[in-house]
């Protein structure tokens, strides 16, 4: 099969490669057609898990079951399905446990779909660690990214008033129509939020960190900026206040919550944020535009 391998001598350190198609070793595991696969800014700027020359990275994808799971979990063949592992997404077959896949609704195609296993179950799992947010101020910061427009309109859904926080007048077109309340540009200004989903890191979210009124907490769930983060923690017990701070990692399995938002997303009540679509043969130009900041949401490729 043809797939996309980690090569350290590629410009971009990934190259299209003949690898061998892959054969579901467990009762649970099903074999998938993929028709269409995302990038993640932690994919093609770290390279995570493809260390190696040769091996496949690649979180999400979206297909057809070709070869249902032995034990009779999951789909069955012929379903449409999207879902996510660490590795191994940027093929054209693909082996996934059942309890990591979802149905995708006739309504919705195969980029939008792979659009969100990953952003959007990190969307849902972190508004759910900030507890109830009905009436609460929560803080997105890179709300123009594709976990970031997902997270303001599910923290807008869950009753929350958002603060959008983008790096540019321009990143922050369309978030009010997706559920913001404000949108900014930098945190100066800002009043107290209760919560913060903060993608950046850095300053950034040294800075969210000081926002937060006396209970509040931030999730830190990227560092999209690479910088290292400081945090005067004298400064905020000299405030009195209780605050806390959590590293995010995603929680497995994911079946359940990306069958929420894809089924969401087929009766029209969350917008995935494709904004950029092309032909999995032109990856160089889609990586490119991914970390030069030129993709409003996500990036989906169809897959040939």
């Amino acid at each position: 099969m043809r797939a996309i391998v980690f090569d350290p001598g590629a410009p971009r350190k990934f190259a299209f490669a003949d690898a061998p198609d892959p054969v579901p070793s467990a009762p649970n595991e099903l074999l998938i057609d993929v028709k269409a696969i995302s990038l993640n800014f932690g994919e093609v700027y770290y390279g995570d898990n493809a260390e190696h020359p040769g091996d496949i990275p690649g979180w999400d994808s979206a297909g057809v079951v070709v070869a249902a799971a032995a034990d009779g979990s999951g789909p069955p063949v012929g379903a449409r399905v999207a879902g996510a592992a660490w590795s191994q997404g940027w093929a054209q077959r693909r082996v996934l446990a059942s309890e990591n896949v979802a149905v995708i609704p006739d309504s919705v195609d195969f980029e939008t779909a792979a659009a969100l296993p990953v952003a959007g179950v990190t969307a849902v799992q972190t508004i759910r660690r900030l507890g109830p947010v009905l009436g609460r101020r929560v803080l997105v910061t890179g709300a123009s990214g594709g976990v970031g427009r997902l997270a303001v309109q599910l923290a807008a859904r869950a009753g929350a008033r958002v603060i959008a926080a983008v790096g540019s007048p321009e990143r922050g077109a369309g978030l009010r129509d997706l559920g913001a309340d404000e949108i900014v540009v930098g945190l100066d200004g800002v009043a107290p939020v209760h919560g913060v989903l903060e993608h950046v890191g850095g300053t950034m979210l040294a800075d969210a960190y000081g926002l937060l009124e006396d209970g509040g907490t931030v999730i830190s769930v990227g560092s999209a900026s690479g910088q290292t983060t400081v945090i005067d923690f004298e400064a905020a017990r000299m405030a009195r206040k209780n605050n806390g701070i959590e590293s995010f990692m995603a929680s497995w399995p994911v079946g359940e919550e990306l069958q929420y938002v894809l089924d969401l997303t087929g009766r029209g009540q969350l917008d995935a944020q494709v904004g950029y679509r092309d032909s999995w043969d032109n990856l160089d130009a889609a990586i490119d535009a991914l970390l030069g900041r030129r993709v409003a949401g996500k990036a989906a490729l169809t897959v040939s």
